[in-house]
């Protein structure tokens, strides 16, 4: 099993989510899972990736920017996100890029 998104060929997007988590874990892993199932139901999910240690980093893949933007104003995802602000990160940057090109082993 992969842990990879199986992105299309390019060109596609990716928004970059980089946190850094408070102190409060009240909730959090149950919205996290919630959002996940969520922006896959979204038109134009592509996919996702995540990682924790130190700082978090999730991208996900979007086929454009228009559904970029109606993720980031999804009802539910504009209560995660500020959740996110308010309580479970003390940090965090949000960067949307254009993918033009991609390989790998898979």
């Amino acid at each position: 099993m992969t842990y990879f998104a199986n992105t299309p060929k390019p060109p596609y997007y990716a928004v970059v989510f980089s946190s850094t988590r408070s102190d409060v874990d009240e909730g959090y892993s149950e919205v996290a899972t919630q959002m996940v199932a969520l922006a896959a139901q979204q038109p134009g999910f592509l996919g996702i990736e995540s990682a924790r240690e130190n700082i978090g980093i999730t991208v996900s893949y979007w086929s454009d920017i228009n559904a970029i933007k109606q993720w980031k104003a999804n009802s539910e995802h504009m209560l995660a996100q500020q959740h996110g602000r308010t309580k479970w990160y003390s940090d965090f940057k949000v960067r949307i890029a254009k993918v033009e090109r991609d390989y790998g082993t898979f």
